[in-house]
């Protein structure tokens, strides 16, 4: 193999490793942001700031790598990145600058340095993957059934993205009432879980998967599964104790009906 062969090859293979261990990680010490913030991880910035400059990889890494694949000019390659960009469009610039909007400034606490620097250490990480898979590693030519999954995988990911984005809405909105202290969030799919956005996510990551039709698709959806499912237990977790007969005992943590 070529030494971009090479190094895109073990990126991969880490990416499977890392899995398992983050999910096992998660079980026992959950990142300190946001409901399970706490002292003891060093210097911290707003989160607004936080969530652009964590998340930028996502944007100007996958722009920078895509016009040097060999598939630069594909249709295919285009249209099958545009919704991981537009996803992390959301997340980058979108989602920062409604949170900047609407969180309380005098009860807004600050996201940690070191979470934030390790989340752009992934996200640099999966958008080479991801990038590179589409814009080089793809064969597209013998790929006579692309259009059926992509359209496929779309919906799929179009869905989840809807139940990630409402659901980000509604808790910034609540976020932004005033009155102090956390409130059970309802409406939506908040009365079948208590993460819909993280559900909304995975199901996104889950369309990605059958539309990349790739391991590094698979292996972004079992990442997401390994970070965003023992954060939602946790969350889930923390509803009850907070709120305990008032919080609706019917909810599942994060897979509706299931899980």
């Amino acid at each position: 193999m070529s030494f971009d062969q090479n190094i895109y090859h073990y990126s991969l293979l880490s990416l499977f490793v890392a899995a398992p261990f983050t999910a096992l990680s998660l079980l026992f010490l959950q990142a300190p942001y946001g409901k399970h913030r706490r002292p003891g991880w060093g210097p911290t910035i707003s989160p607004p700031l936080a969530w652009f400059l964590m998340e930028s990889p996502t944007l100007w890494l996958t722009l920078l790598l895509f016009p040097m694949g060999r598939h630069r000019s594909s249709p295919k390659a285009q249209f099958l990145i545009s919704p991981f960009l537009l996803h992390y469009l959301h997340r980058t610039i979108l989602y920062p600058l409604r949170l900047h909007r609407r969180r309380e400034r005098k009860t807004a606490t600050g996201f940690p340095v070191t979470i934030a620097a390790l989340a752009f250490l992934f996200n640099l990480w999966n958008s080479y993957l991801q990038a590179r898979w589409v814009s080089h590693h793809a064969d597209y030519e013998t790929d006579s059934w692309f259009w059926w999954r992509f359209s496929c995988g779309l919906a799929v990911f179009a869905s989840g993205m809807a139940a990630n984005v409402r659901s980000d809405m509604a808790l910034v909105a609540l976020k932004g009432e005033g009155g102090g202290g956390y409130k059970i969030p309802r409406g939506g799919l908040f009365g079948l879980v208590s993460c819909p956005n993280y559900f909304g996510e995975i199901v996104e990551w889950l369309g990605w998967a059958l539309m990349s039709w790739s391991w590094a698709g698979l292996g972004f959806f079992l990442y997401c599964c390994a970070n965003l499912v023992p954060r939602a237990h946790a969350h889930h977790k923390w509803y009850l104790e907070k709120f305990g007969e008032d919080y609706p005992k019917k909810r599942k943590a994060v897979i509706p009906f299931v899980y």
